[in-house]
């Protein structure tokens, strides 16, 4: 991928709060032509823009290096860390991510997914903030400080 040129803060502000706003709205991660039409700006400003924000890791971007596979802690694919809030469905790539999307989300959640050992399935429910409902242990196979080593695996 080539490295991000330099994007103005007013541009990275807004294609950041649009992208966040958006899929918290729509259940969906824009993309850069959606993104671009929505902020009337030339796709290669708001590509250059989503690497530069992807080299800040405010967000991860696909293998092809323009699509955004995760503007954290929102998935842009479907994944086994379902969130159901506000009537709504969202994917995080791990269950880290599935409470943050909680979190960012400020709404009562089902959080679904599945034990990694067993693949008996697994729920936890937040309401007003707070875990109310949820058994068993989440495992960080992988140091915080190394998750962005290689993300995708983490």
């Amino acid at each position: 991928m080539n490295q991000p040129t330099d994007v103005s803060e007013s541009l990275l502000r807004d294609v950041r709060l649009h992208v966040f706003e958006e899929t918290a709205r729509t259940t969906r991660v824009p993309q850069p032509a959606q993104i671009a039409s929505a902020l009337g700006r030339p796709e290669a400003e708001i590509q250059a823009a989503l690497q530069q924000l992807a080299a800040g890791r405010v967000l991860i971007l696909a293998a092809n290096g323009t699509d955004i596979w995760a503007a954290n802690p929102f998935c842009a694919v479907p994944s086994p860390f379902t969130v159901d809030a506000g009537g709504k469905s969202y994917f995080g790539i791990c269950i880290w991510d599935a409470l943050g999307v909680v979190a960012a989300l400020g709404k009562d959640a089902v959080v679904r997914t599945c034990c990694g050992d067993c693949s008996a399935p697994l729920e936890l429910e937040v309401t007003g903030g707070r875990l109310t409902r949820g058994e068993g242990v989440i495992h960080f196979g992988v140091p915080a400080h190394h998750w962005w080593d290689n993300i995708g695996f983490t």
